[in-house]
């Protein structure tokens, strides 16, 4: 890994999620609840910064949706990052192969919704071709690759929470099988007044909490006993991944080194929910460690997809337990009490934790709850650690995990 590039509520840039991930507090504003949402229901998200004029101007954002030009904007970040400029676009210096991977939960929501009320409001026959085009998953991979003239494979994963990190998985391996030189590799998503009512209406977000409505806290608290739901979030982030001969044949400054990428499916998830299968996905955990010579012992820091899910929560604190045996685990972060559940800035969050980034306490724990017997980052420092375990449940079933090593291992 040689380039970071994020957009989310913090902010742009690794400074503000830094800032963002020492504070311990996260950037909510309130949603529009005028056309869909319940009464009582959820009124806060983790919305991202919109002013992306320095990385996409507006008369190339105009042709694009709200997660392309999200997605694009640390597309150029992550490039300028790994000193690549903003793409490759020097007169007879042809661009690398490279693979583009993105992963996104829901797609461009705004977009199908606007296709579908002039579908069904109007007719057929009114359908925009601009809201058609960019209603697809894909279309912010697509931006990506016309904007950085990448030339390598386009792939877009939708496997809800899991999606970032299968996403740098699949960007290493087309990198390890010789298919692209360079990958850019991340997640994007918008939270829309429509999605933001309807993942409420599933009981999937935090709960008001307090006495007037103004001074309602929603919080995500991620393992903690009184946790009721995750903060939604949006923003982008997108990573460099190059072959370590070819960073090193440009000097490139390493970040991080994917040591290993593994996944796994709980078959007893129900297709919207969480399952039971915590022995079966430590399982598959410890065998991806396996793969890459290592064993829990040799994990010194855990990223975790906790979110403050009542059940994701759960089966990710049991899966962890089971893998590590009797042996005590590793100090634990789970970023999303911050950067809010989808967005990518999980995905970035776990990159600085390798760079030995400090993180204040996790955000909203307080009560330890028994049955899970962890207890996360309380704050104050932690060695940079040699190998990093990020880990990333979904709901449906899928599990994803990444090992990454210290820069000076690179």
């Amino acid at each position: 890994m040689t380039g970071l590039g994020t957009v989310g509520a913090f902010g742009c840039g690794r400074q503000a999620l830094e800032a963002a991930l020492r504070s311990a507090r996260p950037a909510l504003s309130l949603v529009d609840r005028s056309l869909y949402h319940r009464t009582g229901g959820a009124r806060r998200a983790a919305l991202a910064c919109r002013n992306l004029a320095g990385w996409v101007p507006p008369a190339e954002a105009r042709r694009m949706s709200a997660p392309s030009r999200l997605a694009v904007a640390a597309a150029r970040m992550a490039l300028e990052d790994a000193g690549l400029g903003r793409g490759w676009t020097s007169p007879g210096r042809p661009p690398a192969e490279t693979a583009v991977v993105v992963s996104t939960a829901f797609g461009p929501s705004s977009c199908t919704e606007g296709l579908l009320q002039q579908i069904f409001l109007d007719s057929p026959e009114s359908a925009s071709p601009f809201l058609f085009t960019e209603s697809v998953a894909n279309a912010p991979a697509a931006q990506i690759a016309i904007a950085t003239r990448a030339r390598g494979a386009g792939i877009t994963l939708s496997q809800r929470e899991a999606g970032p990190l299968l996403a740098v998985g699949s960007g290493a391996a087309e990198i390890a099988l010789g298919r692209s030189r360079r990958a850019l590799a991340g997640s994007v998503e918008e939270i829309t007044p429509l999605l933001h009512a309807v993942l409420d209406r599933f009981g999937a977000l935090a709960r008001p909490r307090g006495l007037a409505e103004e001074e309602q806290e929603e919080v995500a608290r991620p393992f903690d006993r009184r946790r009721d739901g995750f903060l939604a979030g949006e923003g982008a982030t997108v990573l460099v991944l190059e072959e370590v001969g070819e960073a090193r044949r440009r000097g490139a400054r390493a970040l991080a080194r994917v040591a290993a990428w593994g996944s796994a499916f709980d078959s007893t998830a129900a297709p919207t929910g969480w399952g039971e299968g915590a022995a079966g996905l430590a399982g598959a955990l410890v065998r991806c460690l396996e793969r890459a010579g290592l064993r829990p012992g040799d994990v010194d820091l855990i990223v975790s997809g906790a979110s403050g899910s009542r059940e994701g929560d759960r089966l990710e604190a049991l899966t962890l337990h089971a893998a590590w045996g009797e042996a005590p685990l590793p100090p634990v972060l789970a970023p999303k009490g911050v950067t809010g559940e989808y967005g990518g800035g999980f995905l970035a969050a776990a990159l600085l934790a390798v760079q030995g980034v400090p993180f204040g306490p996790t955000a909203g724990f307080a009560e330890p709850d028994p049955e899970l017997r962890l207890f996360p980052h309380g704050g104050g420092p932690l060695p940079t650690p040699r190998n990093t375990l990020v880990t990333s449940l979904a709901a449906g079933g899928a599990a994803a995990w990444l090992v990454l090593a210290r820069p000076e291992a690179a």
